[in-house]
Order: structure tokens, then C-alpha cells, then sequence
């Protein structure tokens, strides 16, 4: 997100328009390979929220929660170091964007909302190998029908705030922007439950399947 946002104003200086379709078809691209490669193997927890979720819907334990955490936060973190560094800016920088507005925070609750009904309503529905590719299509998406560019994920509002880029927000925003994900988090795994009321959890992942034991073991 952040080294497409940099990339995409040094292309298009001016055009926020242009810069925002090529953010948002760079980071859809890149999610959809993402998901993909590492799904096997964590089950592509990218997003804290989702973690959350998955707790919340029986398929993991606070301690993997909590290590997932610790993993998604440090990765953003240090995402966002390797972009400025790719693009000779200083490693650290602090945003300055101001991103405050309330029709901005219900974009964002709007954008966690669909993201995590999109995710658990296809897992739910026996449709997990579609993941990759709905996601990647719902925040192509998002980008543009939702107020905040769909953040949608703590750990990257933390990281964006270390990049004062297109891409950037500044810190006074995060926590709001952090607070309206949990709500549109919380809501979706409201609306989850009464829609799939019947559906039994799936332990361990919420994106791709882990690999069985003795799978791993060969």
C-alpha cells in the first residue's frame, strides 16, 4: 500500500485520481499473490480485525490471537520502513495527513464491515479458494465506494502513519481510525452469526486451511 502510494504520486504528481487507481490496483494485485502463497501456512491473517473475528467465531484461541498480533503489527511496521527505504525517503517518517472526519470514520467501519463479511460469508458458504480473489476485487473496490480509501486493518493504519506519503495518516487519526474498524468488526461478526447460524466454525484459519499434521509431517 504504502510503496504503491509513493510510487503512484512520483508517476502522476497532481492527479490524485490516477494516483488512487494505481494504489488500489497495485495493493489488489499484491493481496490476491499474498493470500495465496502464505495462505498454507498461517492461513493469510493479515488484518488483526480478522484475527479478532475468528476468536470471536470459535476458530482460534486468545494466545494465537495474540501471537498473530505481534506478527501482523511488527510486519507493517517493517513494510512500511522497506517502502520509504526503497524510495530513498528516510526509513521512519510521521504522516501529517489529518484523516478526522465522521463521514471518514464510517467509511472506514463501512470498509471493515464488508471486508470481514466478505471473507466469512465465501469460508462459510464451502467457497474458501475464492478468498484471494474476493478480497482483492472487494478492496480494489473499496478504494473507491468508501470515504477513507478502506483501510480496513489496525496494523496498517499504524504503519501508514510512519510514511508522510500519498498513502499516509497522520497519528491523531489512527486511534479513531483503529476504533471504527473494531465497531465495523464487531458488527459483521454480529451479522455473520445470524446469517450462518448453522454453520460449524473452521478451526485454525479463516482465509485458506492450515495443513493437516500429517500432511505437515510429509
Amino acid at each position: 500500500m504504502i510503496g504503491s502510494g509513493i510510487a503512484a504520486q512520483r508517476l502522476s504528481p497532481g492527479q490524485p485520481g490516477l494516483d488512487l487507481l494505481e494504489n488500489s490496483t497495485a495493493t489488489a494485485a499484491a493481496i490476491v499473490a499474498i493470500i495465496l502463497s502464505i495462505g498454507s501456512v498461517s492461513g493469510a491473517h493479515l488484518n488483526p480485525i480478522i484475527s479478532l473475528a475468528d476468536r470471536l467465531l470459535g476458530g482460534m484461541s486468545w494466545r494465537e490471537v495474540g501471537t498473530y498480533w505481534s506478527a501482523q503489527l511488527s510486519g507493517a511496521i517493517g513494510g512500511a520502513v522497506i517502502a520509504n527505504l526503497m524510495f530513498n525517503l528516510p526509513a521512519v517518517q510521521i504522516s501529517t495527513k489529518v484523516r478526522s472526519s465522521p463521514g471518514l470514520l464510517l467509511g472506514e467501519a463501512v470498509a471493515t464491515f464488508g471486508l470481514l463479511f466478505v471473507v466469512f460469508g465465501i469460508v462459510r458458504s464451502g467457497r474458501a479458494a475464492a478468498v484471494p480473489f474476493a478480497v482483492g476485487g472487494y478492496l480494489a473496490g473499496a478504494y473507491w465506494f468508501t470515504s477513507s480509501t478502506s483501510f480496513a486493518n489496525p496494523a496498517v493504519a499504524v504503519a501508514r502513519m510512519l510514511s508522510d506519503t500519498f498513502a499516509g495518516i497522520a497519528p491523531r487519526s489512527v486511534g479513531p481510525f483503529v476504533a471504527a474498524q473494531v465497531v465495523g468488526g464487531l458488527l459483521a461478526v454480529v451479522t455473520i452469526r445470524v446469517l450462518y447460524p448453522a454453520i460449524a466454525e473452521v478451526a485454525g484459519s479463516v482465509l485458506m486451511p492450515h495443513p493437516a499434521p500429517e500432511e505437515a509431517e510429509a
